[in-house]
């Protein structure tokens, strides 16, 4: 399960930077997207995978190693509002971009 959870990462996280390079704002925003999947899913990772396990509760008799940790998930869930409000963000400035320079490019000019 890790394998593929790992590979996952590396796949998605590559696929990031891969439109991250590309000309066209829209495909920098996906990539920025697909990078921050990745590190969500990595951070996933770092907190162990627990399956059918019941998050951590506070009560004496209970033993912490029979529950799941639940800072990854507070995190992950965290991350995913940030990245919505930035993607918001890189989405106005690209429309903006595109109304002052006429073109979706990163550098503002057209090959020809």
């Amino acid at each position: 399960m890790e394998l593929v959870l790992s590979l996952s990462v590396g796949v998605l996280f590559g696929s990031g930077i891969w439109l991250l390079l590309r000309p066209r704002s829209f495909q920098v925003v996906m990539g920025l997207l697909l990078m921050s999947y990745a590190v969500n899913l990595f951070i996933f990772l770092v907190g162990g995978v627990v399956v059918d396990k019941p998050p951590l509760t506070f009560t004496p008799e209970v033993d912490p190693q029979d529950h799941a940790d639940p800072l990854p998930q507070a995190l992950v869930l965290t991350a995913i509002v940030i990245g919505f409000a930035t993607t918001a963000l890189y989405l106005v400035v690209m429309i903006g971009s595109r109304g002052l320079t006429g073109s979706d490019h990163v550098d503002g000019e057209e090959e020809r």
